[in-house]
């Protein structure tokens, strides 16, 4: 059945790769700015070569879009802390730029670290206590010889809005939790089917060798979100403002779980990163959520008092691997097609609230989205893929929507 109703099928193309078989886009970045005006940042995935970052800018509310820099790092995000704009990513270390002039000229890229292995998506961020608070991940080994998601820790930086966030003295970064740790360290197995394939610790695990190899990498988590609870009847509410909760894609094999940590902030302003507990007592690590298989992207909106959730719904996970025809990226639970949004009072019970846009398969794609907040409207800037696409992953272009008088959707 076609689909007739969707919140924003028509978009803006920011960028569209001119070698789509050899080099394709990601990371799509967005920050609404105070002129009006509004800044994307996306990444270059060219064959053979290192990935690098692009920053567009748009003043006549995304109709158009200039390009306004170059820099080698990926994984980026925008955001503004005081009267600077940033751009922070990594090339292995992270890496940030400035502007002072709203992203119409930039400095030079400065490394935040020296020698260590970075990861993330350009997900969100949220300010508090004179502060900007966002994830970063960091890989704290390396044994792993598949992709290395049950390496990462994801690393809470806090840094003073008014500060020079150039300076790697002027941010604090939490302590140090990596996924295979804290799973290895709770007893007991949680009978809820993860992981839903076999797996092994450090390698790749053979799910499917036809029609096309397919194969599972150790469970993990990866593409942090933090989230700060303002409702004073939530569970995990802190009335001082200084614990700080952190929504991850749950690599498991299957779809409807995110994974989650938090962080609390100590009386000597170090950040400790720790279990989420239960009631009971008992640590959490899944819950259940919407799009939790796929890179997700939270913002609190303080007019509805809403988290809207922006993501990847998939549609047919159950299929048996060897079933999948071999156009179909990855494992059943790896659909890239239909972009949905959702809103939440607490960010556990989740109301859909639509699809945003779909593309068509087998390699067709709305993915890996950012959005902004503008007034009455929600901006979203998602990685995308047409019939010139390589695959639903390596997808050829940078959309931008827009959904406007988003808080109508509300019910």
């Amino acid at each position: 059945m076609k689909c007739i109703y969707k919140l924003a099928p028509d978009y803006t193309v920011v960028a569209r790769s001119e070698h789509p078989q050899t080099e394709f886009l990601g990371s799509p970045g967005l920050c609404k700015l105070p002129d009006g005006s509004i800044l994307a940042t996306h990444d270059v995935y060219p064959d053979g070569k290192k990935p690098y970052g692009i920053a567009f800018r748009s003043t006549d509310g995304g109709n158009t879009w200039v390009k306004m820099a170059e820099y080698p790092f990926y994984h980026a995000r925008p955001f503004l802390a005081g009267k600077s704009l940033y751009i922070l990513g990594h090339q292995g270390d992270l890496t940030v730029l400035r502007s002072d002039d709203l992203g119409l000229t930039w400095g030079e890229p400065v490394k935040l670290t020296d020698g260590q292995d970075w990861h993330q998506a350009p997900t969100n961020y949220v300010y508090a206590n004179g502060c900007i608070y966002l994830v970063m991940e960091r890989s704290v080994y390396s044994d792993c010889a598949a992709w290395n998601v049950s390496t990462l820790a994801p690393v809470l930086m806090r840094g003073k809005v008014d500060a020079d966030l150039t300076k790697r003295e002027n941010w604090t970064f939490a302590s140090e939790l990596a996924f295979r740790d804290l799973v290895n360290d709770i007893s007991g197995d949680a009978p809820f089917g993860v992981p839903f394939y076999a797996t092994k610790a450090k390698e790749n695990v053979t799910i499917s060798e036809t029609p096309s190899v397919r194969k599972c990498a150790p469970i993990g988590w990866l593409e942090t979100n933090v989230v700060q609870f303002h409702d004073p009847d939530h569970i995990w509410y802190d009335e001082s403002g200084h614990t700080f909760h952190l929504w991850m894609r749950a690599h498991t094999g299957k779809t409807g779980y995110a994974a989650i940590l938090q962080v609390k902030e100590m009386p000597d302003g170090s950040l400790v990163t720790q279990p989420v507990l239960a009631p009971s007592g008992k640590p959490i690590v899944y819950l259940p959520f919407p799009c939790g298989q796929m890179k997700f992207h939270i913002v609190y909106d303080e007019v509805s008092r809403l988290y809207w959730l922006l993501g990847t719904q998939a549609t047919d996970s159950m299929i048996r691997p060897e079933a999948m025809p071999a156009t179909r990226y990855g494992l059943p639970d790896n659909e890239r097609q239909r972009l949905v949004l959702h809103f939440s009072k607490n960010c556990v019970d989740w109301c859909f609230a639509g699809l945003v846009d779909a593309a068509e398969p087998p390699v067709g794609s709305r993915h890996y989205a950012s959005m902004a907040i503008d007034g009455e409207d929600l901006l979203i800037l998602a990685r995308s893929g047409d019939a010139m696409a390589k695959s639903a992953h390596n997808g050829n272009l940078i959309t931008y929507h827009k959904i406007p008088n988003f808080r109508e959707l509300i019910y």
